[in-house]
């Protein structure tokens, strides 16, 4: 049976994709970058609910012509293959009207950006800057079976290795829409390489993933942003420590600092900068979104929550539990070497389904 309520939303969204489609095309909307993309943005995502909703109206038409077919056919041999036809038909339309329903949800505007992927060490001295480095190369993995670039903007390197802190770019196809999950505390619990009794050891490190804003998004004056130049310290090669290659941007206003020294060029290292600088100044305000959803949300946690425990390794048991959904895998050996997606597609599920109570959908 058809859901008339899914029809009748479709006959609004129709004359909608119909308009967006016109309004892409005019020269005038083509100047208007930011109202280009949004609208570009919005016709993708009209597109793709045409798309399921064609296929929805053709199981309908196959179901109707199958069972006139029924109605009319004396011949066993035509009867039984129109009873086919509604079988298939019905077994697919649940399945179809779900998709159709999460299409329907208004997805997350941030979904489709890049990211800024910040990793914190917590408690725990050298063993958390260690685990630290461990969900460094995990995230570096997850994003090289996706297809994602990564690149390392800024590095302060543990004393007993991993890091005190680092910050990359995870540019690709959709990558703060699964990398948004991973905000948020991750503990560990193991003996650590400096233990020498053998006794498990809790340390922590933070994880922050923050939607990378494009130019159009934040306007930033060049009068507001003091620039300082200097030498690059840590890994690479001869440049270190004799160019003033490394930058550091202070925006003024808001007090924000970044700095930049991956690269061994100051040009290069300068838009790295800009591009944190301006996705930091974007989520002071998208912070306020984040908080709120982090409210109705048990698959979210605020960005700005540093304190919100969402996952455990357990060394000793082998087993990773993710706090938010009460998810707990035995396999933390390919976990921890990048093989997160199954936690991730869980999380997706769970907060899906509560974006579609929310909709009343």
């Amino acid at each position: 049976m058809a859901d008339q309520s899914l029809l009748d939303k479709f006959e609004a969204l129709q004359f909608r994709f119909d308009e967006v489609g016109q309004q892409i095309t005019d020269p005038a909307v083509m100047q208007d970058m930011k109202r280009y993309v949004k609208l570009s943005q919005e016709y993708k995502r009209l597109e793709d609910l045409m798309k399921a909703y064609k296929e929805y109206k053709n199981l309908i038409s196959n179901i109707e012509s199958g069972k006139e077919m029924l109605a009319e056919e004396s011949d066993e041999e035509l009867r039984e293959m129109a009873r086919e036809e509604i079988e298939e038909a019905e077994k697919v339309m649940p399945e179809k009207e779900q998709e159709i329903k999460m299409l329907l949800v208004p997805a997350d505007p941030e979904d489709g950006k890049n990211a800024i992927l910040e990793i914190r060490a917590g408690t725990g001295g050298d063993e958390a800057s260690i685990f630290a480095g461990d969900l460094f190369r995990m995230y570096t993995k997850f994003c090289e079976s996706k297809g994602w670039k990564m690149s390392v903007t800024n590095v302060n390197e543990g004393t007993s290795g991993g890091y005190k802190e680092i910050v990359a770019t995870v540019s690709g196809e959709g990558v703060y829409g699964v990398l948004k999950y991973e905000s948020g505390v991750h503990r560990v619990q193991r003996v650590p390489q400096t233990e020498t009794q053998g006794r498990v050891h809790t340390s922590a490190a933070s994880v922050a993933v923050l939607p990378e804003a494009e130019e159009f998004d934040v306007d930033i004056k060049e009068s507001d942003i003091r620039k300082d130049t200097y030498c690059s310290s840590g890994p690479g090669g001869q440049s270190v420590n004799t160019t003033y290659s490394a930058i550091r941007l202070t925006h003024m206003p808001t007090g924000i600092v970044v700095t930049c020294q991956d690269e061994k060029s100051q040009l290069k290292n300068l838009a790295k900068a800009m591009t944190e600088l301006r996705t930091r100044i974007y989520n002071m305000e998208h912070q306020k979104y984040l908080d709120e959803i982090a409210s109705k949300r048990k698959t979210m946690v605020s960005t700005g929550d540093r304190s919100a425990k969402i996952r455990t390794y357990n060394y000793p048991q082998g087993r990773v539990t993710d706090h938010r959904i009460g998810l707990t895998l035995y396999n933390l050996p390919a976990i921890i070497d990048g093989d997160i997606g199954e936690i991730i597609e869980k999380l997706q599920v769970e907060e899906n389904a509560e974006r579609m109570k929310e909709s009343e959908l």
